[in-house]
C-alpha cells in the first residue's frame, strides 16, 4: 500500500463544508444498500473531481470507512490538484494485471480515506472500465469499505461513465451552473437510462453565492445567520462578545467609568412592576418602527388623560 498527502484549497469557507455534508447525507438517506455512487458529468471542468474528491472526504470525517477511485483514466487530474506526489502504481496497472489491488491502493493523511488513482493513459480505457477485472475489483471494495466514491469521465464527452455505472448502487450528475442546456442534461440522462443506471440525484455546482440571484440571496442570508450561529458554540462568538462588553464596561478611557446610575435589583411587590416594564419595551424593540411610532403616541394621549383627570379632579376638591 502507498501512502500519499493530499493538499486542499484554502478557499473553502463554511457553505462549502456544509453543502458536502449535505450532499453526504442526501446519499446515505438514498438506502441502505447505496455504497458504491459513480460521479459523472456533461462536459469537462464542471467541477466532478472536486465533488467526488470532497464528498470521500465527508464521509471518511464521519468515520466511516470510505475509497475514492480515480477511474478517469483519460485524462485524470487529481495526482496534481490534490498534490499528491508521485504515485507509482494506479488503477490502470490493477486492470492490465501487472499489480494486485492492494499495491495500488494509497493511504492518504486523513483518517479512514484511501484513494486508488488512475495511474497511466491506456489505449482502451472503456474495455478496462467494462472488464471482469473491474467488477471484481467494486466487489472486493464493497467488502473492504463501508463507501466507494467513483470519479468518472463526463459522460456527453465518452461513454466510460455509462459503463462503469453498471457495476455501481447509484450515480450522481454534477452539473455547472449556467453552462450546460437542459436538452444536453437530457441526453445525458438518457444514456444513464440505457445502461441501467439509477440516478441518485442532481449537483448544481459553481452557483455565485454572492451574486444578487435567486441563490445568491439566500446563500448570503443563510451563510452569515448560521455561521454567526454556530460560532458562539466554538467560541469565537463568544470572545467577540465579551470583548464588547468589556469596551462598554470599562470606556473609552480603560478605566472604570463614574457617576454612571446604578440599577438596584427590585424587591417584594416592585419586582413585578419592573418585569413588566422591561418586557414592554423588549416587545417595543421588537415592532417594526410605525408600529413602535403609534404605540409610544397612544401612550402619550393616555398619559396626557390622566393628567388632565388628576388637575380636574383636584380643582373640584378645592
Amino acid at each position: 500500500m502507498q501512502d500519499i498527502r493530499l493538499h486542499f484549497s484554502d478557499k473553502e469557507n463554511y457553505r462549502v463544508r456544509e453543502a458536502f455534508r449535505t450532499l453526504r447525507s442526501n446519499v446515505e438517506f438514498s438506502g441502505q444498500g447505496v455504497r458504491v455512487v459513480a460521479l459523472t458529468s456533461c462536459t469537462p471542468n464542471e467541477g466532478k473531481t472536486s465533488c467526488a474528491m470532497n464528498l470521500a472526504r465527508a464521509f471518511a470525517e464521519s468515520g466511516k470507512r470510505t475509497i475514492l477511485v480515480d477511474a478517469d483514466m483519460r485524462k485524470s487530474i487529481m495526482v496534481g490538484r490534490y498534490k499528491t506526489g508521485s504515485v507509482r502504481l494506479g488503477l490502470t496497472h490493477y486492470l492490465v494485471g501487472q499489480e494486485a489491488l492492494d499495491m495500488v491502493i494509497c493511504r492518504s493523511d486523513i483518517k479512514n480515506l484511501h484513494i486508488i488513482l488512475a495511474g497511466p493513459v491506456p489505449p482502451n480505457p472503456s474495455e478496462l472500465l467494462g472488464s471482469e477485472r473491474f467488477t471484481e475489483m467494486i466487489r472486493r471494495l464493497r467488502e473492504d469499505y463501508e463507501y466507494v466514491i467513483v470519479d468518472t469521465p463526463p459522460l456527453g464527452s465518452v461513454i466510460d461513465a455509462a459503463v462503469v455505472s453498471r457495476s455501481c448502487d447509484g450515480v450522481v450528475l454534477i452539473i455547472e451552473n449556467n453552462a450546460v442546456s437542459y436538452r444536453f442534461v437530457q441526453h445525458v440522462k438518457e444514456q444513464l437510462d440505457v445502461a441501467g443506471a439509477r440516478i441518485l440525484g442532481v449537483v448544481l455546482n459553481k452557483v455565485n453565492m454572492d451574486g444578487k440571484g435567486y441563490y445568491g440571496h439566500y446563500g448570503n442570508y443563510y451563510g452569515r445567520y448560521y455561521g454567526k450561529y454556530y460560532r458562539k458554540y466554538y467560541g469565537k462568538y463568544d470572545e467577540d462578545n465579551a470583548a464588547r462588553m468589556r469596551t462598554k464596561k470599562t470606556g473609552a478611557g480603560g478605566g472604570e467609568r463614574r457617576g454612571a446610575p446604578v440599577k438596584k435589583t427590585p424587591t417584594g411587590a416592585g419586582w413585578r412592576e419592573a418585569v413588566n416594564i422591561e418586557l414592554e419595551r423588549d416587545d417595543d424593540e421588537r415592532q417594526p418602527d410605525s408600529l413602535q411610532r403609534d404605540r409610544r403616541f397612544g401612550k402619550a394621549l393616555r398619559d396626557n388623560e390622566i393628567g388632565k383627570e388628576k388637575y380636574v379632579t383636584a380643582g373640584e376638591d378645592t
